[in-house]
């Protein structure tokens, strides 16, 4: 399938309206000086580097907070979990598979905002085509498009790529390209995309990842093209092995100084999308970590765990003031287990196997008080949203050399890469995260990877990779990894009225305005999947 980038996405002047209305407070001589209506602005009146920006916040806009994440697949996966009993019920998506209110919005929220950010990207092509000086912000929007699509069909499956969003163009209903032929045009539009990024010409501004630094482009493209190879390990091997071999040939991300985040500016207006929620008084209080990762954690002697993880003081007015920080000690790290509640039936935590008791009394008793929410560092504003790191980028190189794959260096060198790479990757949640030199050594010594087996290194590797990308809350991507590694085992919730039948999600249904407003195109799609359009029905990638 050849992918003409330049009809991709196509909105005419709206994405103009968008950027003026995202980044741009005009004053009225300004727009006296400009002389123009806003609402038909022409691409001369705007630097297109702009719009890269835009199309990285929107990115994270698909990945992090309320859009869905947060809401879905952090609990699918057990990194938190909650009693969502109280202001929070929204949580028992995550939790319970139960749906809430508005569990339709936060389905689509990871479409709608993936969408968005292509849209921005290709606004770039549109407007610096045939024009010299543009040409590595050319490469970095293909890069960025083929990251929102990646994203897009992992969590649905089957999408509108080849002719979506062109209804200036008079196309409003747009077919679904298959996920198989997708993946392959995908793969092959981000080779030549990479390829093309030149070092010594001038980088792209405006950019809230690298701030113009082409090579690091470079390594994250090509980290990205061993991340999407991997993907498809199970139901195309000769296409994984092709393209990580390929990937590892060009140059992956070399340490975590290449990790690719962006941080917030709350001054501004910018505020992390996971922090926002965590903020939120219900939120604050209900969402605890889940057993299953603060077990793993423990299990392994993790110097993440007294950095991540708190008790709060004890009582439930204590357990509800963002002002009062918990106990870190990492023996006292409880984590709450997933699948039960507050209301006081049989699902009731004070059931739950090992249940430690409540804190405080009377009226300020907590059933909750003694599991760990997560610390300060997630609900600062300006932290960092993470979009892929060196360790998983290690992880992957470990797994593509376990599976036999071309690649330079040993399972177990790249497996103790990325557990340096995973400790030094919090550093930039600020100073109170940053792990010392000494730390790292000894937990890199105590923790080398098992080469008995295949199993029990793929094992070891995909467990590491969802702890990794869990506690950074890139949650979307831990569930993605399990979906294709099975890696961790988990057990399922199984909680009256969820939606799955009692089977952690493996993906979301299509936004509910598709079947009526892309009917046929919608169908067509919804019959290649087995078990139709269901929150388990399994991808094409994601073979058993």
């Amino acid at each position: 399938m050849k992918i003409q980038y330049k009809n991709i996405l196509k909105q005419g002047r709206l994405a103009y309206l968008v950027l003026v209305l995202t980044f741009f407070t005009f004053s009225c001589d300004d727009l006296a000086e400009l002389n123009v209506d806003p609402t038909r602005s022409s691409p001369e009146n705007f630097d297109p580097n702009f719009f890269l920006s835009s199309s990285q916040a929107n990115y994270l806009g698909a990945t992090t907070g309320y859009s869905g994440p947060i809401l879905f697949q952090s609990g699918w996966v057990q990194i938190l979990a909650s009693t969502s009993t109280l202001g929070a019920n929204y949580y028992s998506n995550m939790d319970k598979y139960v749906p809430s209110t508005n569990t339709a919005n936060y389905q689509q929220g990871g479409w709608n905002s993936g969408y968005r950010s292509a849209t921005l990207a290709n606004q770039i092509l549109f407007d610096t085509e045939g024009k010299t000086g543009f040409e590595n912000l050319r490469a970095v929007a293909k890069i960025m498009i083929i990251l929102n699509m990646q994203h897009i069909t992992d969590v649905y499956g089957d999408i509108p790529y080849s002719e979506a969003l062109q209804a200036a163009a008079g196309l409003t209903q747009p077919e679904y390209d298959t996920q198989e032929a997708l993946y392959q045009a995908l793969l092959k539009d981000l080779d030549a995309a990479v390829s093309s990024l030149d070092v010594s010409k001038k980088g792209p501004t405006a950019d809230l990842m690298y701030n113009g630094d082409v090579a690091k482009w470079k390594k994250f493209g090509y980290s990205l093209m061993l991340r999407m190879a991997m993907r498809l390990v199970k139901i195309s091997p000769a296409t994984a092995k092709s393209y990580a071999e390929k990937a590892a040939a060009g140059g992956t991300f070399a340490s975590a100084a290449d990790d690719a985040f962006i941080k917030y500016d709350n001054t501004n207006g910018y505020t992390n999308g996971n922090a926002g929620p965590l903020n939120t008084a219900s939120d604050f209080y209900e969402v605890r970590w889940s057993k299953t990762i603060i077990d793993y954690l423990k299990t392994k002697n993790d110097p993440r765990l007294g950095l991540i993880a708190e008790v709060p003081q004890d009582g439930f007015a204590a357990n509800n003031n963002a002002a009062l920080s918990g106990n870190s000690t990492p023996a006292n790290q409880l984590g709450l287990p997933n699948g039960f509640d507050i209301a006081g039936g049989a699902t009731d935590i004070t059931t739950s196997p090992g249940y430690p008791g409540a804190t405080g009394s009377g009226s300020d008793a907590t059933k909750i008080g003694k599991y760990s929410r997560p610390t300060a560092i997630y609900r600062n504003v300006n932290a960092p949203a993470f979009i892929l790191t060196y360790a998983e980028s290690e992880l992957l190189l470990a797994e593509a050399v376990v599976r036999g794959f071309t690649v330079s260096g040993t399972a177990a060198s790249h497996y103790s890469n990325a557990l340096r790479g995973a400790l030094a990757g919090m550093a930039p949640f600020g100073a109170s995260a940053a792990i010392d030199a000494a730390t790292v050594n000894a937990y890199v010594t105590a923790n080398p990877l098992d080469v008995s087996s295949q199993a029990n290194s793929l094992k070891m590797i995909n467990e590491q990779y969802w702890a990794t990308t869990g506690l950074l809350f890139n949650f979307v991507e831990a569930w993605n990894n399990w979906k294709r590694s099975g890696h961790p085992v988990l057990t399922p919730v199984k909680f009256t009225g969820n939606f799955s039948n009692g089977a952690i999600p493996r993906r979301q249904p299509y936004p509910t305005g598709e079947a009526g407003q892309n009917g046929d195109a919608y169908t067509k799609a919804v019959t290649r999947l087995p078990g139709g359009d269901q929150w388990t029905s399994r991808i094409w990638w994601d073979a058993n």
